[in-house]
């Protein structure tokens, strides 16, 4: 195994003598630079794994060194040591592309681990390509995407994922983790929103046996859960305030203390967070802290939405009913160019996770392996495939006539959510009025056997 090299960089002559001997410990050779003018000479004349830079130079900052290399050796990690609290400089360093940082006075544990992290990057020529089954399409969007997170991986730094509901944001979570020098250690995702507020606590930072009514035993948290690995705090924006500042305190400190607990515990976690929601509007609007934000976002990673790149719909949808025809073990059906044509000028509100809903829809009404635009039940499917057009029924087409007098969505239900309730009903009902005979139900509901029998799974009625 080749020996790894660093470069240490400070102008305090302890600090150096202190890094070199506990590097020397872990088997790695160092030379030091009190200056930035003397880095930059070792990094002209020596190949280096890892660079450890304070933030304040007699002839300039630790930054300064950071862009330098991220421009001239791209492929070299750098961790900045900053005064304690100086939390802003420190985020000013990995949005600058330092790949992590250490506070003063430094903790040689925490050390250890940054070091052992940073030397698992793999050389940028030995970097995985992301593959297109994971994140499909070959438009120049998801093209630019892919390179994104492949360079995020490469970082510590706090990643913030927007984009709309459905448009892959844990799928990029779970790629930059993977791609990553913490790809051998947990993946934990959490749902903010569906944890009870007055159980969060509890659930993020663990507790201990006694701590308070039911608690019967030690439990670790979300936070241990992680250790060594990525935290994916996904709908963020629904953490309650007082969440919030528990939350922001454990990423300042790189700590915890479980309920109960009298110390706190220090956590080697990576922060990934996302939400459908506005943060920034939620910041101005008092729902969400400031400074919170300012520490989740330190780089800001935007899911395009299906209408931004609906040239990658045919790849999409090929591979979408390729693994529902997997899963029910029958032949891909065809889809026809009218069915084709109205899913690209669909406007997809609920983005890739909406086009699985629609073609697992019309997988089971298809007949003949072929999909049909009126398979697909959008507004206008019955006439994509007709070659007669509007002129020749000038309603056919018309969305504002497809609505249906009577029928009104409940507060906060959804449309799927309501055309489930019915769906559910008449198979119920036609299930009932033929003893459960599911052939005989299909029948008097005018589907096939196959298709009945999905739509039980779908609606968990078996």
């Amino acid at each position: 195994m080749t020996e790894k090299r660093a470069l240490i960089v400070d102008d305090e002559p302890d600090i150096r003598e202190l890094l070199e001997i506990t590097l020397g410990r872990m088997n790695i050779k160092t030379a030091a630079a009190p200056d930035l003018a003397t880095a930059r000479k070792h990094l002209e004349e020596e190949e280096f794994d890892l660079c450890l830079t304070d933030m304040h130079l007699p002839d300039g900052n630790g930054i300064e060194l950071v862009k330098l290399i991220a421009e001239q050796r791209p492929g070299l990690p750098v961790a900045v040591i900053t005064a304690y609290g100086s939390m802003d400089t420190a985020i000013s360093a990995l949005k600058a592309g330092a790949f992590d940082f250490v506070q003063k006075p430094v903790d040689l544990e925490q050390l250890r681990t940054l070091v052992d992290t940073a030397l698992k990057i793999a050389p940028l020529e030995d970097a995985p390509t992301i593959s297109t089954a994971r994140l499909t399409g070959n438009s120049p969007t998801m093209s630019r995407l892919r390179d994104q997170i492949a360079k995020l991986a490469r970082s510590q730094a706090p990643i913030y994922i927007s984009g709309e509901s459905g448009s892959g944001k844990e799928v990029a979570a779970r790629l930059i983790h993977e791609q990553g020098p913490r790809s051998d250690r947990p993946f934990v995702p959490v749902n903010c929103g569906a944890i009870p507020s007055e159980l969060m606590e509890s659930e993020f930072f663990g507790h201990i046996k006694g701590s308070f009514t039911g608690a019967v035993a030690d439990s670790e948290g979300l936070f241990q859960a992680a250790e060594g690995g990525t935290l994916f705090l996904d709908e963020v924006a629904d953490l309650p305030l007082s969440m919030q500042v528990k939350l922001l305190r454990a990423i300042q400190e790189k700590a915890v203390r479980a309920v109960g607990a009298s110390s706190e515990a220090a956590i080697n976690v990576r922060i990934l967070s996302a939400t459908h929601k506005d943060l920034a509007n939620e910041v101005n609007e008092g729902s969400f802290r400031q400074d919170l934000f300012y520490r989740l976002n330190v780089i800001e990673l935007g899911m395009p939405s299906l209408r931004e790149r609906t040239e990658d719909i045919p790849e999409l949808a090929k591979q979408i009913l390729q693994k529902i025809c997997i899963e029910y073990e029958a032949s891909v059906p065809e889809i026809s160019d009218g069915a084709m044509v109205l899913l690209q000028r669909y406007e997809f509100p609920g983005n890739v996770r909406e086009l699985e809903n629609i073609l697992e829809r019309a997988f089971t009404l298809c007949d003949d392996g072929r999909i049909k635009s009126s398979d697909l039940q959008l507004a206008g499917s019955a006439q994509a495939d007709s070659p007669q057009n509007k002129k020749e029924d000038p309603q056919a087409g018309d969305v504002e006539n497809t609505a249906v007098a009577g029928f009104e969505l409940a507060p906060g239900q959804s449309l799927e959510d309501y055309l489930e309730d019915i769906e559910r009903q008449l198979i119920t009902d036609a299930l009932d009025a033929t003893r459960w005979n599911k052939t005989a139900a299909a029948k008097r509901l005018g589907i096939t056997f196959r298709a009945l029998r999905y739509r039980l799974k779908k609606l968990e009625l078996e």
